[in-house]
């Protein structure tokens, strides 16, 4: 009985871990020969056949262009993840809403926020509210996460991420307004990160990392890989981490962590900063092969590794 038990016990702690994982970068600074740069981020996630669209551009009409571009189809596509609320990484959510509907009505109609992103920014406001109205006019339903969700089998989503270590990963000095009327910082409470479970480790998937990558990659390892499983590698990380302005003393300790954490593959974009991927690259002792800038059109395959484009490299 005992050691049925244990192999149960076993059963039960044993990840679901994905087989085939492909990230393509849709908005982004740098565009590789083809398609429209911006100061935004969008990026098209396969995983084990389930497609997924993460955030979603700066602009309403990038990411449809970009498409159109990399001659790429997301009718099917029926969930769309934002990292958090600003317009670099929402604006393209209603018209992309809109314009794939005509063809598929479930196109795009399940959109998963983090708590707090509909919190009320003071000063500047918060343009979630009047999206939110628009995207569950057009038919969409928002679900709004407090904890790690399972979205499918292996396939998670971090939910808002606890600040364990100091990481100012965000810009300004903005407030909000938290439910119970009190002011506060704004720390972007609501930034979410995609986490994929691999045999060769975790693939995350972040917008801009507001919550500090060093924050999020420690979450993903204790709380989506409990138990046994605790010390799961970092096989990759592509997308925003804000680090474009931060300094040498910062951007060692990142690596540092980076590299305890085993982190394997970089693919930096948009808020990352060119010279901070090169900087990580150095610190980390990667390659041009597992460290690079992330262009448009670029991106990852967990069979093959980075896919950086021409330009990027």
């Amino acid at each position: 009985m005992t050691a049925v038990l244990a192999l149960l016990l076993l059963a039960v702690d044993a990840p679901h871990e994905v087989q085939s994982v492909k990230v393509r970068i849709l908005s982004t600074m740098l565009a590789d020969g083809v398609g429209f740069g911006e100061w935004g981020f969008a990026a098209l996630v396969e995983a084990d056949g389930h497609r997924i669209l993460f955030d979603t551009g700066a602009h309403p009409d990038t990411v449809l262009r970009n498409l159109a571009a990399l001659k790429i189809d997301i009718h099917d596509i029926e969930e769309v993840i934002l990292s958090h609320h600003h317009l670099d990484h929402t604006a393209g959510l209603v018209t992309l809403r809109q314009s794939l509907a005509a063809a598929n009505p479930k196109a795009l109609s399940t959109a998963y926020v983090g708590q707090g992103i509909f919190y009320p920014r003071l000063g500047g406001g918060n343009p979630m509210a009047k999206a939110k109205a628009a995207y569950e006019a057009a038919g969409g339903r928002v679900v709004e996460l407090n904890a790690p969700r399972e979205l499918h089998p292996g396939i998670w989503l971090t939910g808002p991420v606890p600040r364990k270590y100091p990481e100012r990963n965000w810009s300004g000095s903005g407030r909000l307004r938290l439910p119970d009327g009190q002011e506060s910082e704004d720390n972007l409470p609501e930034d979410q990160t995609l986490v994929i479970e691999t045999a060769k480790g975790l693939v995350i998937v972040a917008g801009c990392s507001h919550a500090g990558i060093v924050n999020i990659l420690d979450f993903a390892r204790t709380k989506i890989r409990p138990g046994a499983r605790r010390q799961a590698p970092i096989h990759a990380a592509i997308g925003g981490f804000h680090l474009f302005a931060a300094s040498e003393e910062t951007l060692a300790w990142t690596a540092g962590k980076l590299k305890e954490f085993g982190l394997q593959n970089l693919l930096g974009a948009h808020c990352t900063g060119i010279e901070a991927v090169y900087r990580l690259r150095e610190l980390m002792g990667l390659t041009r092969k597992t460290a690079a800038v992330g262009a448009l059109g670029g991106g990852f395959n967990l069979a093959t590794g980075l896919d950086a484009g021409t330009i990027a490299r």
